[in-house]
């Protein structure tokens, strides 16, 4: 079951939409789900199916409680107002990381709480003696320290995978210092699948952790913040305040249940099939493209722009532009279509994909043609 793209006739063209895995539409098991759950009204407490989802989902990842909230940004603003109970406290966290690039600065806008960067790494990770270096609130020159925020699997490094060492001893420099720990896991459970751990083993060093059910996990609407009991009481005060709360909310968590029991176990294919992409690219050895293949872990990688004459928009554009010369040079599909390739790129230094369950082995194989036909494209143009 395909979502209908938007501004390309997907009668005339085959469509491989690789933006983001916010693409995802519920699986045909979840519309049933949905359409029998029994519901509530979940900001009395008394929606049956948040409250077994909250439930699983505590347990699966080692943690006391969950709190079902409308999406990721939400929960992790509400991690950062619970950990960060004064304003004018600071967190923090690398400058690529999600919650300081594309959360809108919630943390400052809406809970007087300063973000304190540090340069992330290409693996996702940052330097643990400069976070010891970045405490502060030790006069009163300065804001107070409160909590470190990561996020795993990183999106912008191209979807890494930390390591579990790293989370382990930045959780200890944390408790040294009265900090918390908040991972930002929107996809943590394809770093679990990449590790072959369960995800209670990735977050055991953690005080708080978020993860989506709206992207890799092909639900509808949804995430899920889960700490202890009284952080998770504290969240759902707070989640009133941002206008989180939901009544009969049942219907849409309905499908996350499907979720852990059908999509999880196959998020392996997802890196499987990024893996199959990156590697074409790799095995091109273009003068212009490339791919860190050593690197690719997971469902996202980055196609990396060799030569500064060639920008990502200009890429993504041919990406989604059927020629009358590649139709004759047979860059169809099984039925003669021409193939639009949708990727992720803004002034980026490279061109992002990202895999997910509706992206199966024959859009695969379909994306390959096309990108591997354009990248020759580009470098003859630019031999």
């Amino acid at each position: 079951m395909y979502a209908k793209p938007v501004g390309i006739d997907s009668e005339k063209y085959r469509v491989v939409d690789l933006r983001s895995d916010t693409l995802t539409v519920p699986t045909p098991e979840m519309r049933q789900a949905m359409f029998t759950a029994e519901v509530g009204d979940d900001v009395y407490g008394e929606d049956p199916t948040v409250n077994e989802l909250e439930r699983k989902a505590a347990e699966i990842f080692g943690k006391e409680a969950g709190l079902f909230v409308p999406s990721g940004t939400m929960a992790n603003l509400l991690a950062i107002m619970v950990h960060c109970n004064k304003r004018g406290s600071e967190a923090i966290t690398g400058h690529m990381n999600h919650t300081f690039l594309y959360e809108q600065g919630g943390a400052a806008q809406l809970a007087g709480v300063s973000l304190n960067l540090i340069q992330n790494k290409p693996d996702g990770t940052f330097c643990l003696n400069e976070v010891r270096r970045k405490i502060r609130g030790f006069d009163c020159h300065e804001p107070k320290t409160q909590l470190v925020l990561i996020e795993n699997t990183h999106n912008i490094c191209g979807g890494k995978v930390l390591p579990l060492k790293w989370i382990e001893e930045l959780s200890g420099i944390c408790k040294e210092n009265g900090l918390k720990l908040h991972m930002d896991g929107a996809r943590v459970f394809n770093a679990a699948t990449y590790l072959k751990v369960p995800v209670s083993t990735v977050v055991k060093d953690v005080d708080s952790v978020c993860f989506c059910l709206s992207k890799n996990l092909s639900c509808p609407i949804g995430s899920i913040l889960l700490g202890t009991k009284e952080f998770i009481k504290d969240a759902h005060r707070l989640r009133k305040a941002l206008g989180g709360g939901m009544r009969q909310v049942g219907i849409v968590a309905a499908a996350g249940l499907v979720a852990f029991e059908k999509v999880v176990p196959r998020l392996n294919q997802d890196h499987e099939h990024a893996m199959k992409i990156a590697k074409a690219i790799f095995d091109l050895k273009s003068p212009n493209f490339t791919v860190d293949i050593a690197t690719v872990q997971t469902n996202i990688f980055m196609i990396e722009l060799k030569n500064d004459k060639i920008k990502s928009d200009q890429v993504t554009e041919r990406f989604k532009t059927v020629t009358e010369q590649e139709i004759k040079d047979g860059i169809v599909d099984e039925n003669g279509k021409g193939i639009v390739v949708k990727s992720g790129s803004r002034d980026w230094s490279f061109v992002r994909l990202v895999l997910y369950l509706q992206i199966d082995d024959v859009l695969t194989d379909l994306a390959i043609k096309k990108i591997l036909y354009v990248f020759k494209e580009f470098d003859r143009k630019f031999a």
